[in-house]
C-alpha cells in the first residue's frame, strides 16, 4: 500500500468519523455522564437500589459510545501522525505497521457504527437466551451443550455477564435444556440474531459404527424487561407453582433443598425455571419475571403479526426457521443461511467466534428497513 493510498483511506476514515460526530451529539452525552457520576458519588445513592443500578447502566452506556468514538479519534490522529513521520523519513517496518493499523480500522469502525445502530426499544436490555435440543436424544443433547459452551465464549469476548438461570442436564451427556440471563450494555441487540434453528452435522461420537449424523437445537432470545418497562397482569387462577431440587454445577444449594421454581401458564403454555437464586422466594421472583418477559414479547409478536397481515406483509416465522449450518464432515463450514455468510473456521466459531454473522444479519436487517 503506497503512502498516497494509505492518505486516502485515512482521509476517508475522518470524513466518515466527522459523519457519526454529528449525529451523537456528543457534548450532551458527556453532561449527561458527569451528572450521573455526581449522583453516584452521593452518599445516599443506594437507598434505592433499583434506581441506582438503572443510573449505572445508563452511564455505562453513554460512556461506552463516548469512550468508543473518542478511542476511534484518538487511533486515527495517530495514524495520520504517523503517515506525515513516513513521509519525512521513510521507515519499512513503520510503514507495515500503518498499513495494518490502517486496515483493521475499518472493522473497528464498522462494530463501532453497527453498535450505535442497535437503536431498537429493547436492543440496550439484557436478554435471556434459551436452549433446547431437537429429536436425537444424546446426539442433538451433546450439541445442545457445545452451542451452550459457543454462547458462553461469546459473551465472554464482548464483555457480557452469564448467569445460568436454568440448567437440566442430558441422561447420558449434554443438555435437555438450559436458560442463561446474559447481562451487558447491547447483549439483546446482539444476541437476538441467534434466534432460530441451529443445525449440525459430523461423525456421531456417540456411534460406534462411525456413522455421520445430523442434529438440531433450538435457540430463543427475549429481552430482560425491567418492570416499569412492562404492563402485564397474571392472574394467579392461570399458573401452578412447583418447586423441585435444583440440578447442575455450582450453588452450595444445589442438590440440597427443594429450592428451584418451575411456573406454568396455562393459556398459552409457558413454562419458566429458575434455579440461580439461594431462596425459593429469589428464584419465584426471578421466574415471574421471565414469565412476564415471555408473555410481553408474545404480546408483541402478536401486535405485529397483525400489523404485517394488515399491511399484507408475508412474514417468515423466524423462531421455527433453520439459520445457521455447522458442518464439521465431511467438509469444514459454517453457513447463515439468512444472509449466506460462511465460514471454514469451525473451531474458531465454537469458541464463541459468531460475531461476523451476528454483524452481516444485524446489517441485512437494518438495510431492509431503510
Amino acid at each position: 500500500m503506497e503512502l498516497s493510498e494509505i492518505k486516502r483511506n485515512i482521509d476517508a476514515y475522518a470524513a466518515k468519523l466527522d459523519q457519526i460526530r454529528g449525529s451523537l451529539d456528543l457534548e450532551e452525552k458527556e453532561t449527561n455522564i458527569q451528572e450521573y457520576e455526581e449522583m453516584m458519588a452521593d452518599p445516599s445513592f443506594w437507598d434505592d437500589q433499583n434506581k441506582a443500578q438503572e443510573i449505572i447502566d445508563k452511564n455505562n452506556a453513554l460512556k461506552s459510545v463516548v469512550n468508543g468514538f473518542r478511542d476511534l479519534e484518538s487511533t486515527l490522529e495517530d495514524m495520520d501522525a504517523t503517515r506525515e513521520l513516513l513521509a519525512e523519513e521513510y521507515d519499512e517496518d513503520m510503514k507495515q505497521d500503518l498499513e495494518s493499523d490502517v486496515e483493521d480500522y475499518q472493522s473497528k469502525l464498522d462494530s463501532f457504527e453497527l453498535q450505535l445502530l442497535l437503536d431498537g426499544p429493547y436492543d440496550a436490555n439484557n436478554a435471556i437466551l434459551e436452549l433446547h435440543p431437537g429429536a436425537g436424544g444424546t446426539e442433538s443433547q451433546d450439541w445442545t451443550s457445545m452451542l451452550l459452551r459457543m454462547y458462553q465464549r461469546y459473551c465472554e469476548q464482548k464483555g457480557f455477564k452469564v448467569e445460568v438461570a436454568d440448567y437440566l442436564p442430558g441422561d447420558e451427556a449434554g443438555v435437555k435444556s438450559v436458560t442463561l440471563i446474559i447481562k451487558g450494555y447491547n447483549a439483546y441487540g446482539y444476541l437476538k440474531a441467534e434466534k432460530g434453528v441451529h443445525r449440525l452435522v459430523r461423525i456421531s461420537p456417540f456411534d460406534s459404527s462411525g456413522r455421520r449424523h445430523t442434529s438440531f437445537a433450538s435457540c430463543d432470545v427475549i429481552p430482560e424487561f425491567d418492570n416499569n418497562e412492562i404492563e402485564i397482569e397474571i392472574n394467579p387462577d392461570d399458573i401452578s407453582v412447583d418447586t423441585f431440587r435444583a440440578s447442575g454445577a455450582g450453588g452450595q444449594h444445589i442438590n440440597k433443598t427443594e429450592s428451584a421454581i418451575r411456573i406454568t401458564h396455562h393459556p398459552t403454555g409457558i413454562v419458566v425455571n429458575n434455579q440461580n437464586e439461594r431462596s425459593q422466594i429469589k428464584n419465584r421472583e426471578a421466574a415471574m419475571k421471565m414469565l412476564k418477559a415471555k408473555l410481553y414479547q408474545l404480546k408483541l409478536e402478536e401486535q405485529e403479526q397483525e400489523m404485517a397481515e394488515i399491511r399484507g406483509e408475508q412474514k417468515e416465522i423466524g423462531w421455527g426457521s433453520q439459520i445457521r449450518s455447522y458442518v464439521f464432515h465431511p467438509y469444514s463450514m459454517v453457513k447463515d443461511h439468512r444472509t449466506n455468510t460462511e465460514t471454514g473456521k469451525v473451531d474458531a466459531v465454537m469458541d464463541g467466534d459468531i460475531g461476523p454473522f451476528i454483524e452481516a444479519y444485524l446489517r441485512s436487517q437494518i438495510d431492509q428497513e431503510s
